[in-house]
């Protein structure tokens, strides 16, 4: 099982936006970057751990838990004219863009980039490093379980 931190801006999908979805499940679409696409289409695995964490906003940070529910498939955005995820490059026998779906768990109070900056336990983790702006990041069993099981249940 692999474990993923996966950013969203609450003003496109939020934790609740993907809570009152059919079946609590979004598809992750308008990743645009070639190393978030390639973590969903050559990693992510069903049922697979997901931190929903919420940028671009006045709170950013964890948000809810989530897990990966879907193969990767072709990102219909990619094709749609009126997406602002189009892109006039791609040909449908040729997609560029993936996406999974991801089934929204459970709301969690907000877990900042401040407390995650804390704990020497979590010093590692991608998200926390400078300049680093992937939307996708792998979290490792130790960061989830530190996180799941000390932040969370604070």
């Amino acid at each position: 099982m692999n474990f993923w931190l996966m950013k969203s801006e609450p003003d496109e999908c939020s934790i609740d936006d993907a809570l009152a979805a059919p079946k609590s499940t979004v598809p992750w679409t308008g990743v645009r970057g070639y190393q978030a696409r390639n973590f969903m289409r050559d990693r992510m695995q069903l049922r697979d751990g997901v931190f929903f964490y919420h940028s671009s906003c006045d709170e950013p940070g964890i948000a809810g838990l989530a897990e990966v529910a879907s193969e990767p498939y072709p990102d219909p955005t990619q094709f749609d004219r009126k997406s602002k995820y189009y892109d006039a490059a791609v040909k449908r026998d040729a997609p560029r863009w993936t996406l999974v779906d991801i089934k929204a768990l459970k709301k969690t109070r907000i877990v900042s980039l401040s407390q995650l900056r804390e704990p020497a336990a979590l010093a590692d983790m991608i998200v926390l490093r400078r300049g680093n702006r992937l939307s996708i990041t792998p979290v490792t069993a130790s960061e989830w379980r530190y996180i799941t099981t000390r932040l969370l249940k604070t």
